[in-house]
């Protein structure tokens, strides 16, 4: 049985609800070098949204109806007499409006704002029936609904910088359900640049080098924790570093009016707004920090634990807390990486770092974090954990009244499972056997486990068959997927990758390895890849299978390590063998792209692989 992915998962959920509506190495490879970049493009500050009052006509926007853009009666416009009025019609409706703007190379800042008023004869404060989403490019800004409704109009704005230099589509999309009208109304739309001319970016990746400290105390729930978090890093980019943006992933848990994740106080630079939904944070360093340079910025910091058996959640005295604490954006020769959440894989893409992490809780919660966890006691009642962690890539914790057994791997790599209540000992037990030959085989084919013990979180409550972090996963009772989280500490963990713009570096080299440690050989497998449609292809990313969940699974699990189990029969077992722990070693603490891969498979061989990419749909 192949793995149960969350993502698999999410793609059974949505049918079953449609049918019930109707050898460690002592430090990575040195960087290839890099070309000289190109000169600098000149800033010129330009408001770049054409018509964005809708006092000229309908050109050059692009609408849904000839309704969209309009004066009529019933709404009113923030400025000047015409606005654009999405929805409104009470019945199951969808109306668009999208303009297409080339954004200024060089530029520091790139800002979208635009004047949005809501009304709706809905009456439920918790349920958002009708939406409008914002978006540029394949990213989503924001989402707003019935539950944002409001007298007047209200300004938003956000921080687009990272789109300089290319031409993209602004666009805004209103769904309505079949009844009660929700309006939304825009006007004033504007995408506005400025700043001085920006140096010319390289492809290091910056800021390098990042090292967290964390403080926290929780309440007696584990439920909720506050306390102080700071960063140091190092510009490794001969472009000067004015600023940084942190990662609040899981404030998409929740919305911006009451984030999850709050950030406040910042010392070592200047917050700005909350841009990409609320899960990313600018903050201005209190100087540009030159090449080699390093700096630190602190923060306090609130987490609140909403309900929910997920990768951040709680179920009943349970709390999961993955992806909670602020991590930096990584910047290289495209920009800042601000993709924003998906809920159907991963968006996360960060540099190795350290963390050293202290966190203050009840005595009757075990706390099982990533890294090495050293317990001791604390004041009445409560243990202080400080786990510590080299060379990982994000940190997460679960608090509760686990029951815990651990062991040891025949090659010596101490393995924790904790229990939920209802998780028999029996199954208890068969994880840990699970997890002990897990580590052993992915480490005898890639190289040694590297994060001293391994944490194993089970709970079968879950929606998604498992969730990994480094040194620390959540699954559910099952073999096949906990072989497969394992596997992830080093597809994703110790060989990095942009989750979100190549989710198939981390996914399909997982699962692919978690039929090697299954002794299953994939054979035949790719005879039944059947394409959906022409721009299907194993190297999409997130942005496109977002849009076709359905297919998620099927082609960067199924059809991903399938592709890979044809080029070890091409390569030859032997030869395969040598090509992954040899890249792993290269790639250990770095990051993966595609091309390296493709690369590095090519130099394996005297065979051309063109054509295997090719009919493979491996592109990059």
């Amino acid at each position: 049985m192949r793995p149960t992915p969350r993502k698999a998962i999410v793609a059974r959920l949505l049918s079953v609800a449609a049918l019930a509506a109707v050898c460690l190495p002592s430090a990575p490879a040195a960087a290839a070098p890099h070309a000289a970049p190109a000169a600098a493009a000149a800033c010129t500050p330009a408001q770049v949204v054409t018509n964005g009052g809708f006092e000229s006509g309908t050109s050059p926007w692009t609408q849904s109806s000839t309704s969209v853009i309009t004066n009529r009666s019933g709404q009113s416009a923030h400025g000047g007499s015409s606005f654009a009025w999405l929805d409104g019609v009470g019945s199951t409706h969808t109306d668009t409006l999208s303009q297409s703007v080339t954004i200024p190379a060089g530029c520091s800042s790139a800002s979208l704002t635009f004047w949005l008023h809501i009304d709706t004869a809905e009456t439920t404060s918790s349920t958002a029936y009708d939406k409008l989403t914002a978006k540029i490019g394949s990213t989503t800004l924001a989402t707003y609904s019935n539950l944002n409704k409001a007298s007047g109009y209200t300004q938003k704005s956000f921080d687009v910088s990272a789109f300089a230099g290319q031409t993209v589509t602004v666009a805004f999309t209103g769904t309505e359900d079949s009844s009660l009208q929700t309006s939304f109304v825009l006007d004033d739309i504007a995408l506005s640049t400025s700043g001085d001319t920006t140096p010319p970016a390289d492809s290091v990746r910056t800021p390098a080098a990042p090292a967290y400290t964390v403080s926290l105390s929780s309440n007696t729930a584990g439920t909720v924790w506050t306390g102080h978090e700071s960063a140091t890093f190092t510009n490794a980019s001969s472009t000067a570093l004015s600023e940084v943006y942190l990662r609040l992933w899981d404030n998409y848990h929740g919305t911006c009016t009451a984030p999850p994740i709050t950030v406040s106080n910042v010392t070592g630079g200047t917050a700005g707004a909350l841009s990409v939904a609320c899960t990313a944070l600018k903050i201005t360093l209190a100087s540009p920090l030159a090449q080699g340079q390093s700096t630190s910025i602190g923060f306090d910091l609130g987490i609140t634990v909403p309900s929910g058996a997920d990768r951040f959640g709680y179920d009943g005295a349970f709390s999961f807390i993955g992806n909670a604490l602020p991590v930096l954006a990584v910047k290289d020769g495209a920009g800042w990486h601000l993709d924003p959440y998906t809920n159907n894989g991963e968006s996360f893409y960060s540099l190795a770092a350290d963390f050293k992490v202290t966190l203050d809780h009840p005595t009757s919660l075990l706390v099982p974090a990533t890294g090495t966890s050293v317990d001791t006691p604390g004041s009445s009642g409560r243990t202080v954990t400080t786990a510590t962690a080299s060379k990982v890539r994000d940190f997460a914790w679960a608090a509760g009244p686990f029951t815990k057994i651990s062991g040891t791997s025949p090659a010596g790599t101490a393995v924790n499972v904790y229990s939920v209540s209802g998780i028999s000992s029996a199954n208890a037990q068969s994880m840990l056997t699970t997890a002990k030959s897990a580590v052993d085989a992915h480490a005898a084919r890639f190289g040694a486990y590297p994060y001293g013990e391994l944490d194993a979180v089970i709970d079968n409550n879950f929606w998604f068959g498992g969730m990994e972090y480094p040194g620390f996963v959540l699954d559910l009772v099952s073999t096949t997927a906990l072989t497969h989280e394992i596997g992830h500490q080093w597809f994703y963990g110790i060989v990095g990758d942009d989750e979100y713009n190549s989710p198939w570096l981390d996914e399909a080299f997982t699962d692919y390895a978690t039929d090697l440690a299954q002794n299953k050989t994939g054979a035949s497998c790719w005879s039944s890849a059947s394409w959906a449609s022409s721009a299907e292809k194993i190297t999409n990313s997130m942005a496109y299978w977002d849009a076709h969940s359905s297919r998620y699974s099927t082609v960067i699990y199924g059809y991903g390590k399938c592709a890979l189990h044809d080029l070890r029969r091409l390569l030859g077992d032997t030869a395969m063998a040598k090509l992954l722990k040899d890249y792993a070693t290269s790639h250990w603490y770095g990051v993966s792209t595609t091309a390296e891969f493709k690369a590095a498979a090519q130099a394996a061989t005297t065979t051309d692989l063109t054509s295997f990419w090719t009919t493979h749909r491996i592109e990059g």
